[in-house]
């Protein structure tokens, strides 16, 4: 335990070509039967460790260093924010035991793992995710979020039209509706409502697609670090109405707030 820990703090923050070759060996055993993969994992584990595991750990702990400036919201410990390796095939036809990938997640203090907006990168055998935003909010969360665009889609607009941003992530991901979600205007004085497009949204996610080989760069957790900062605002705008909606609302009662009760009104 000691020597994975002192591997760990001392792991340069970027892969070597070693971790990716690991990677590659995963999915093709993975393709094999379930059994297979498994024992092939196990007898392969020390190298997952050294390859990838520590030096996800160390990218991870510079990126959230970083983050200290921009996002202290979202600085949480680097365990928490790396994602397991192993997949749950439960309810999944796809038997497949491990992800193909290894990523990492950072979402705001006091939100569920997923839930909220975050940060996000993962590492394939094929190229380097950089995200940032809001992935499959909960119904409760993808309405207050919808409200908020409501009134405040001009300025939520320029924050992902600025030009570093528009540089920096080139795809917007919005996973949109073909129609406005019930009980929201599609029309605003007899024209298309001016957030339409972004009410629309299921999803409001920036993305940038690097090569792998930029993972074995030197500079990699710096590059990250660097989008994430420029996603910040965007991050910021899309927690506001999430962390309004889960404030707690005081219980009306004939039209006045419930009194808190009592040791003698209980």
């Amino acid at each position: 335990m000691a020597r994975t820990a002192k591997a760990a703090s001392t792991s340069a923050p970027h892969l070597r070509k070693e971790g990716l070759a690991f990677l590659r060996s995963l999915v093709r055993v993975n393709k094999t039967d379930p059994v297979e993969a498994r024992e092939w994992f196990n007898a392969n584990k020390a190298t997952y460790e050294t390859e990838l595991k520590e030096p996800m750990l160390a990218i991870i702990r510079h990126v959230t260093d970083a983050m200290l400036e921009f996002a202290p919201e979202h600085v949480r410990p680097a365990e928490k924010s790396f994602f397991r390796i192993y997949r749950d095939t439960r309810f999944s036809n796809d038997k497949k035991p491990y992800k193909e990938h290894v990523a990492a997640w950072w979402t705001h203090t006091g939100l569920d793992k997923t839930s909220g907006a975050g940060y996000y990168f993962h590492v394939s055998t094929k190229e380097v995710i950089i995200a940032a935003g809001a992935y499959m909010p909960e119904k409760d969360q993808l309405a207050a979020i919808r409200h908020w665009l409501l009134d405040n889609h001009a300025e939520f607009r320029k924050l992902i039209e600025k030009p570093a941003v528009k540089k920096a992530f080139r795809e917007f991901d919005g996973n949109a509706l073909s129609r406005p979600p019930k009980g929201f205007p599609a029309e605003l004085d007899g024209k298309p409502h001016p957030a339409l497009d972004l009410i629309r949204c299921r999803q409001w996610g920036l993305s940038a697609t690097l090569p792998v080989e930029t993972a074995l760069q030197p500079g990699f957790a710096a590059e990250i670090a660097r989008h994430f900062k420029l996603a910040a605002p965007v991050i910021a705008a899309l927690n506001t109405p999430i962390a309004e909606s889960l404030k707690p609302r005081k219980t009306v009662l004939f039209g006045l707030p419930q009194a808190p009760k009592t040791a003698k009104t209980r």
